[in-house]
Order: structure tokens, then C-alpha cells, then sequence
């Protein structure tokens, strides 16, 4: 019994020694504090990022730039309106153009839409915003829930899924 018991604690050890040695850990090749980024065209102002904390990985297979402490965006349009996105960590995958929002996602327009979540995903290339989790909207008609939405950049086309909720009409 004494032999079995050994072998077994002696063959635990080295198991994980070898799960040690096949984990990877990503390192992040830039890593910025207190970002404030502002991404210009034509000498107007298009976005501006703030994140108290922004993690590059762009040395991996598959690159992307984490925000574990959230971001707070504002992006304007053409016409200088600007919509609010806040979330509690976000993450933008390079290849793809996706961004992964997580925790008390929450997009404001300047229209009076209002758009909160728990995850929501955006198409850069695109300019299309997509989830699968519950959600609740807020414009100047009323408020409706519903799990599964997306819709364009500047809510100009909305797809719900599973909606519930008032909403005013003029009949």
C-alpha cells in the first residue's frame, strides 16, 4: 500500500511538471496607463479612447489589444454627433477588426438612444454591433428588453430578438 501511494504523489508531481511546461503565458509586447488616444481624419477628430489600462499583444499568432480595465469611447459622425460606449473590459482582435465589450456595456447617442448590455461584439469593417445576451433600449419612444440584437453604427437599422417592453405610438 505504501508503494501505490508513493507512486501515485510521485506521479501527480511530475504531471504537473509537464502541465507547467506546455502552458504559455502571454506577455504583453506594449503595456500604456492612462490612455487617452485620438483617432484623427483629415484633421477632425473621428473617436477618442480612454482606459485607465491597455495590454498590446501584437507579437502572438493571433494579435489583439486588451482593456482589462474597461474603455470609455466617444465616436463622432460625419455631422460631429457623438455616441458614448463604456464597458468594464474590452478586447480588439487585429485579423478579425472585432471588439469583444464585457461588463456594463452601455452605448449613449446623442439622439437619445440608449443601449445597455452585458456583452456586446462590434464589426469594425462593417460598422455593425451584434450580441446574443440580454439587453434593454431606450429612445424617445420608450423602452423595450429582449435577448439578441444588432444593429448599425448609428441605429439607423435595429434587428431585435425576443423583444419585450412600451412603446409610444402616435395612434
Amino acid at each position: 500500500m505504501a508503494v501505490a501511494v508513493t507512486l501515485f504523489f510521485g506521479c501527480e508531481s511530475n504531471f504537473k511538471k509537464v502541465q507547467q511546461n506546455n502552458f504559455t503565458e502571454f506577455t504583453p509586447s506594449g503595456d500604456a496607463d492612462n490612455v487617452n488616444l485620438k483617432y484623427t481624419d483629415s484633421g477632425l477628430i473621428k473617436a477618442v479612447l480612454i482606459s485607465s489600462k491597455m495590454l498590446d499583444y501584437a507579437t502572438v499568432d493571433f494579435a489583439f489589444t486588451e482593456f482589462p480595465k474597461g474603455i470609455d469611447l466617444t465616436v463622432y459622425d460625419k455631422k460631429e454627433k457623438k455616441t458614448r460606449i463604456t464597458s468594464n473590459y474590452a478586447v480588439s482582435y487585429k485579423s478579425t477588426n472585432i471588439i469583444d465589450l464585457q461588463g456594463k456595456v452601455k452605448i449613449v447617442s446623442e439622439d437619445g438612444q440608449k443601449l445597455e448590455t452585458e456583452q456586446l461584439y462590434y464589426d469594425q469593417k462593417n460598422e455593425w454591433f451584434f450580441t446574443e445576451k440580454k439587453f434593454k433600449l431606450t429612445d424617445l419612444k420608450g423602452a423595450s428588453n429582449g435577448q439578441g440584437i444588432d444593429f448599425s453604427k448609428d441605429f439607423k437599422v435595429i434587428n431585435s430578438q425576443r423583444i419585450t417592453g412600451e412603446v409610444l405610438s402616435s395612434e
